[in-house]
């Protein structure tokens, strides 16, 4: 099993050569994507549809965007990823329909080896995140390896997710944790 295939799997691994020739791929997309004009919608859907392993309709990702490979990003319908989010796609992610996602927001799959000597050696392991329907996450969040967010949840502005945000819930802070429910009153009409 080369590098990448262990990577897939889930298993530790290096940052291979391959691997390398795929990220430089996505980079090159990315770049092209984010130079077009903001309105033209047609050649930046084609990109998407290019670059990320699937894409819903009526899904707008504003520029500077960056990924990694780009093909381990799902994304689904009626989708808003606001300016210069990055989206470290080592590992998969799921972005459901329906969300929201503010400027400067990481997701990042990847998580680098603790034991000092293996990091110097370049042992790295990825697991995937999902965020699900009608998540909105706030203005520079960071979602870590292996994190689900539940649906309709809210993630405050600043926020660094570590562990699973159940449905429903209003979550903030560093770490993240649940605020409270959100509830009947909460609606704007």
């Amino acid at each position: 099993m080369n590098e990448f295939e262990k990577s897939q799997k889930g298993l530790p691994h290096i940052f291979s050569s391959e691997m390398m020739d795929m990220y430089l791929k996505s980079a090159e997309l990315t770049d092209e994507y984010n130079q077009l004009p903001v309105r033209n919608e047609e050649k930046k859907q084609k990109l998407l549809e290019k670059l990320l392993g699937s894409v819903g309709n009526d899904v707008m990702i504003m520029p500077a965007f960056r990924c990694e490979f780009g093909f381990n990003i799902f994304v689904g319908d009626r989708v808003f990823v606001n300016y210069n989010c990055v989206f470290s796609d080592n590992g998969k992610i799921t972005i459901g329909n329906d969300v929201r996602i503010a400027p400067n927001v990481g997701l990042y799959t990847v998580n680098h080896a603790f034991d000092s000597e293996e990091r110097a050696e370049g042992l790295q392991i990825y697991k995937p995140i999902e965020i699900k329907d009608k998540v909105w996450l706030g203005a520079n969040v960071v979602v870590l390896p292996g994190v689900t967010i539940g649906e309709g949840s809210i993630v405050g502005a600043g926020s660094v997710v570590t562990k699973d945000i159940p449905a429903s819930v209003i979550a903030a802070g560093n770490p993240c944790k649940v605020i409270r429910e959100i509830r009947e009153s909460d609606k704007l009409v």
